[in-house]
């Protein structure tokens, strides 16, 4: 049975990415801080077709990230797929436990160390989707001084450059790491708690249910009409080009570099 990992399975993109995994028959690593909303998920992915376990994560803290981590390695079962899709959206604010600022540290830094520290079992040819925003390109570029000051009121420019960090991070990530396919994803406008609620209940907004949401991420990680397009910027199933920011090269490694100095990577 091949396996998958999904963080943040406990609602939304998440959730039904990992029951639509599952309906492939897939056995789902569910990644999260609490067991008691993944439980009922892993239920689910067992009644599409799939069986599922709960790994504790906190994206939030290198620390968990590491250790999360180390306890797939040390299982020594080999990852098929990887989906990076747990995040926060705007209105929040602060610093992780390692001192960054929590969009970034969250959207971005938790998931380049678990990619990173999941390499020893990423079997040859696996995917990694990492969902992304078009919001990414409300972002110029990325301040590397400011990632480590706490959040302004809204957060909507940290959430920007997040999102932008997810593009430039598989951009890299498919030039670094030739063996694996790599591809980031824009879901679209998706009802799930990342959008404020009363947005939610708006007529009109033409937001997109869950299964919409996850239905390009599924596509990514199991169609074979992707598998030679790694690197890739993906909507509705659709290779786009990302905004001019997140195609630069040096910002691309400049970030990776930084990443794994911060997140107690070796330097590349």
């Amino acid at each position: 049975m091949p396996v998958a990992l999904v963080t943040g399975p406990g609602s939304g993109i998440g959730r039904a990415t990992a029951v639509g995994l599952g309906r492939a028959g897939f056995h789902v690593i569910a990644a999260g801080r609490h067991p008691e909303t993944i439980e009922p998920v892993i239920g689910e992915v067992a009644s599409a077709g799939g069986s599922g376990e709960f790994l504790e994560l906190d994206l939030a803290s290198l620390r968990s990230v590491i250790d999360a981590a180390r306890r797939i390695v040390g299982s020594d079962r080999p990852i098929d797929v990887l989906v990076n899709n747990a995040g926060i959206g705007v209105n929040r604010r602060g610093l992780t436990d390692d001192g960054f600022e929590v969009h970034f540290g969250i959207n971005h830094l938790g998931h380049h160390a678990l990619t990173r520290d999941l390499e020893p079992v990423l079997s040859a040819g696996a995917r990694v989707v990492s969902l992304t925003s078009a919001m990414h390109q409300r972002a110029r570029g990325i301040d590397f001084e400011r990632l480590r000051r706490p959040t302004t009121l809204i957060g909507l420019a940290e959430y920007a450059t997040s999102k932008l960090a997810n593009v430039l991070f598989i951009r890299e990530l498919a030039r670094r790491r030739p063996a694996l396919s790599a591809y980031a994803v824009h879901p679209g406008l998706v009802r799930t708690r990342l959008i404020p609620g009363p947005m939610r209940v708006i007529p009109g907004t033409g937001m997109l249910s869950p299964e919409q949401g996850a239905d390009t991420v599924l596509w990514c990680a199991l169609s074979d009409e992707v598998a030679s397009e790694s690197g890739q910027y993906y909507q509705e199933r659709t290779s786009l080009l990302p905004s001019p920011s997140a195609q630069d090269d040096d910002l691309a490694r400049e970030l990776w570099v930084r990443s794994e100095m911060w997140s107690g990577g070796a330097e590349e």
